[in-house]
This record gives C-alpha cells, sequence and structure tokens, in this order.
C-alpha cells in the first residue's frame, strides 16, 4: 500500500521538550496518580505536584516478559500501579509492554494479562501468513522473523496493532516509552547518537533531540522532506525490532550450547556457521511452540540432531584459522534444505518450505532491524555522519547498550523524581547501574551517586537498594529479581539464573509461575520502601513547585 505526501511538508522535530501529544497524555495521566496518591494517604493537592516516576523494566528475554508482569501485578494488588507516570522497557520487558498495551484497559486487567501466558498460543499457520506478507516488503529482514516467533512462542498472541494506535487513548495506564539502538551509530558514531526512543507519538534520537511521528517511522523522507508515507511496523515486528540481542555478532559466544566447548576467539569463518547454528536452534525452538503433531515435533527434533551433527564435524573451523571463503555455513544450509525436502508430503512441509525459503536468505545476510532512515541526506552540522549518509539505518536491541531503559529519562525532558527499577538482567549485578551512570556523565544528565561498595555485593545481591538523589538527581529503588530473600547463598543464586536463561524454550507453566511469583513478593516485600520514596517524590515535587512559584527578590 503506497501513500503520497505533499513535497512541502516537514516531518522533523528538533527539540529537548515534550511534544504536544505525550504533553496532553502526562496532563490527564496526572489526575490519575493525583487520585492514586491521596488514596494512599500521600499529601498531593494539585496535578502540578505531582511526582514524576517511571517504572522501568529491564531487558532479559521471556525472564523478563514474565516478570515484568508479576511486578505490575503485585503494583496493582497493592494500589500503587497508578502512581506510574510512565512505563519503560527495553529488550525481553518490552515484550510483554507490547502484549500489555494490547489492552487500552490492562492497568485495571492484569488478570486477564497474566492468564494469557497460558493461553492457546498461536497456530504456526497464523505465524508464517503474516511471515509471508512481511516478506514481500523491501525492508524484510530477521527482526521481522524474530518478532514473529518471539511473539507466537513466547507470548501467546500475534498483536496487528500500530504503536500510534495508542496515542489517542485515555490516560488509564502509564505512558509506554520503548528503548533501541541505532546499530551502525552504535558502533560507530557519538554517544548522544546511540539511544532510540519510540513512543505512541514520537520516534527518534534522545539526546539528539530529533524526531518524527510514530505514524511516519518507515515512510520515505529525504532531506527532510516527506516523499511518501508508508505503512506503519505492527507490534509483532516491533516486539522483534525491539528485542533482538542476537543482532550483535559480538555477543554470540554467550548462546552457544556447552557442548560446543569454542573457548578463545573466533575467525569469521567460524563465526559465520555459529550465527547459522544458533539462529536455526532458537527458531526451531520457538517453532516448537506453533504445532502439537507429535509427527512434526518429531521431524523438528532430527532437525536439531543434524544441525548439531554438522556443527561438530565441522568443529575445526572454531578452534583453527580458516578463511570466511571456507564457508562451512553453507554446508550446514544445504543439509536444513535436504532435511525439508525428505519431509512427507503435508501441511508441515507446505510450512517448513516457506519457513526456510524466507529464512535462509537473511541468516547468510544477518541485517536486523532495516528501517528507512528519515534523517537521510537531512542537512544539519549537529547530526553525525552515520545518521545522514545512508537510505536505511538499523534499530536493534538497546539491551546490548544498556539493558534498562534509563536514557529515555534522564535529565529534564521528562524529569523524572522517582525510578522504579525492577531487575531481570543476566550478567553482572549492577551493571545497568554503572553503565548508566557512565552514560549519564558522557551526556551531562544527573544521576544519583553508587557506592562502589554495594557493587561488592553482585554476586548475592540484597532485595532492595535505594539510590537517593541530591539536588537535580532523580531518586532509583533497584531491585534484584534473585537476590537475599530468595537465595540462600549465591551459588543458589546463580543457579536460579542458569535455570531461567535467557535464551532458552519457551518456559513451562511452573517456571512461569515460578517467575511471576518470585516478581510479586519482590514489590510486596518492599511496599513500604516503595511507599516511603513514593512520598519522598511528592514531597521534593511539591518543593519544586514553590520554589518555582515563590517571587524574586
Amino acid at each position: 500500500m503506497k501513500g503520497t505526501a505533499a513535497p512541502s511538508e516537514k516531518p522533523i522535530r528538533w527539540s529537548q521538550s515534550l511534544c504536544a501529544g505525550e504533553q496532553e497524555y502526562v496532563h490527564k495521566r496526572k489526575q490519575v496518580v493525583l487520585e492514586s496518591l491521596n488514596s494512599l494517604g500521600i499529601n498531593c493537592t494539585a496535578t502540578d505536584s505531582v511526582p514524576h516516576i517511571t517504572l522501568l523494566g529491564s531487558g532479559g528475554g521471556q525472564r523478563a516478559a514474565v516478570a515484568l508482569l508479576g511486578s505490575l501485578y503485585q503494583m496493582r494488588q497493592d494500589a500503587l500501579l497508578d502512581t506510574l507516570l510512565y512505563l519503560g522497557g527495553v529488550s525481553g520487558s518490552t515484550w510483554s509492554m507490547s502484549c500489555l498495551y494490547s489492552d487500552p484497559q490492562w492497568s485495571a486487567n492484569m488478570d486477564r494479562a497474566v492468564s494469557r501466558l497460558s493461553g492457546p498460543g498461536v497456530e504456526l499457520e497464523e505465524a508464517l501468513a503474516w511471515l509471508g506478507e512481511r516478506s514481500q516488503e523491501e525492508h524484510f529482514s530477521l527482526s521481522d522473523i524474530w518478532g514473529v516467533m518471539t511473539s507466537a512462542g513466547f507470548m501467546k498472541q500475534m498483536d496487528l496493532r500500530r504503536l500510534s494506535d495508542e496515542a489517542s487513548r485515555n490516560a488509564t495506564n502509564p505512558y509506554p516509552i520503548y528503548g533501541a539502538i541505532e546499530r551502525r551509530c552504535f558502533f560507530n558514531g557519538p554517544v548522544e547518537g546511540k539511544w532510540f526512543e519510540v513512543s505512541p507519538h514520537e520516534a527518534g534520537f534522545t539526546d539528539l533531540g530529533v524526531f518524527i511521528e510514530t505514524s511516519l517511522l518507515g515512510s520515505r523522507i529525504d532531506s527532510g522532506e516527506l516523499l511518501e508515507k508508508k505503512p506503519e511496523m505492527d507490534m509483532v515486528k516491533l516486539q522483534g525490532v525491539l528485542g533482538c540481542a542476537l543482532a550483535d555478532e559480538g555477543t554470540i559466544n554467550e548462546y552457544l550450547p556447552p557442548w560446543l566447548n569454542v573457548t578463545g576467539d573466533i575467525d569469521g569463518g567460524a563465526e559465520e556457521l555459529l550465527r547459522v547454528f544458533i539462529a536455526f536452534d532458537k527458531l526451531i525452538t520457538l517453532t516448537r511452540c506453533t504445532i502439537e503433531d507429535p509427527a512434526a515435533l518429531s521431524d523438528l527434533n532430527k532437525l536439531q540432531k543434524i544441525l548439531k551433527d554438522n556443527v561438530n564435524q565441522n568443529n575445526s573451523v572454531l578452534l583453527e584459522s580458516k578463511s570466511l571463503e571456507d564457508r562451512k555455513s553453507l554446508e550446514l544450509l544445504r543439509a536444513v534444505e535436504s532435511w525439508s525436502q525428505s519431509l512427507g508430503d503435508g501441511p508441515f512441509k507446505t510450512h517448513v518450505s516457506l519457513l526456510t525459503k524466507h529464512i535462509i536468505p537473511m541468516i547468510l545476510k544477518w541485517e536486523w532491524g532495516t528501517t528507512r532512515n528519515f534523517l537521510y541526506q537531512y542537512q544539519d552540522s549537529t547530526l553525525p555522519e552515520c545518521l545522514h549518509s545512508e537510505e536505511k539505518f538499523h534499530l536493534v536491541d538497546g539491551g546490548l547498550m544498556i539493558n534498562v531503559n534509563y536514557p529515555s529519562f534522564l535529565g529534564d525532558k521528562r524529569d523524572i523524581d522517582l525510578i522504579i527499577a525492577p531487575e531481570y538482567s543476566a550478567g553482572n549485578m549492577f551493571e545497568t547501574l554503572t553503565l548508566a551512570r557512565d552514560y549519564a556523565a558522557k551526556v551531562k544528565k544527573p544521576f544519583p551517586e553508587i557506592d562502589d561498595r554495594i557493587l561488592e555485593e553482585r554476586e548475592w545481591p540484597n532485595d532492595c537498594y535505594v539510590f537517593e538523589g541530591k539536588g537535580t538527581e532523580l531518586t532509583i529503588i533497584y531491585m534484584p529479581l534473585f537476590n537475599r530473600q530468595n537465595c540462600k547463598d549465591a551459588a543458589e543464586l546463580k543457579a536460579k539464573m542458569e535455570e531461567f536463561s535467557t535464551f532458552q524454550r519457551p518456559f513451562n507453566q511452573q517456571k512461569i509461575e515460578f517467575l511471576l511469583e518470585t516478581a510479586k513478593a519482590n514489590m510486596k516485600n518492599n511496599k513500604e520502601t516503595l511507599l516511603r520514596e513514593i512520598n519522598k517524590a511528592a514531597v521534593r515535587r511539591q518543593n519544586k513547585r514553590n520554589t518555582s512559584a515563590a517571587p524574586d527578590r
């Protein structure tokens, strides 16, 4: 479907202030927050003295997606959910956010949101029909494939709405902000050009302050002129864009199965082989969730064995110096095609043929998050070269940079008083905090002090930390998912993180329930801390209001 636009239309907005749409939504949402605060006995008399509170869900794949629902569910139970002005996400937490906001009244319907995790799921036919349509588009990439498989396999729904559809909603829910990075600028550009945010109203580069309407993301814009309006990506594709940590070749070793026994650096040919293997392995795992036929599941088992045997036979590629031209990956792809052709005639073979037809070319290209660059050939001296020289750019998982969407909420633009940060990330505890602190220093925005002595607790942290801001600094409540309250020692914590590792087959019902209950307990156990800091934020905002209203002397 093509659209047209008047050549004189100017779609790009430069500003470090909120757009009109977000301002209006936030103004309405403050009335909801005001009523919530008063019901909690927190003194707040007017919407302009409402504290700016956001909850930031971290990345962490399905672990983060499920745990975020548990955290929000308990906040609803404790009458704290409506104190939130914003909800921010990155990577895995954006999966559950995109599903939550498919219900315009989700904050009052948390039971429905949680029950969806145990739902019947999505049929393979539905997922492939969507994929077939996307494959005809100009900027089809692995993010489309990842989006449809995570939507169907993890979140068990195909949400075909557009994010901009939420722009006209009432303020029943916190205002959502999704975080990503532009891949080329992440590796080769200045810090200001790295973080990308998407909301119902705008999409753009947070610290550069350059945005377009979200409905125009993907449209053809050249030299600042809107030349052709294209359909906005739906939430399935956006989920693939926002949560695709595999897009970074540098993280490939993190997802290798232990039986491969790969150590040290690997060269280009080995890296390509591993990329192909990992991509197929993860997609096979997700495909299992969309089928129930025992024969089809048996065929998938055979394919996984073929993949494993093929990589084992070529294990020397991973340990010796090989050139990219050796292309052991092509042998792997030929093995997949041979398996596909050997299947018995029937619907499963048809579906697999369609799937491999789309996947194999994309895996070889290893292209993720492709969309039109709205800054292409835009003339402005403040724009880094990496953002205006190419017709397209690549939006990928923001967790590759910081696994919590802190960048969107630092500084004066949203003027946040309090961040509630449940931590679902893998890797080093407190790393998201220290990375955000370093980022804030680079872009010259206030950030609370982090006592280095606390970092020594990373192996076995407490369940809640408060990093209190001074002056213009915001305050952060940091809440590790696994901690001293639910793990008897550091060894048990490590075992829990391995049991709920980021890349594995979709969790069974027992694992889902365990994560939900763990996240709920973290919130419930720290309700008094949350109330205390929310009250402090209200006092702080009131003081700001009084200071700004005081006459000059």
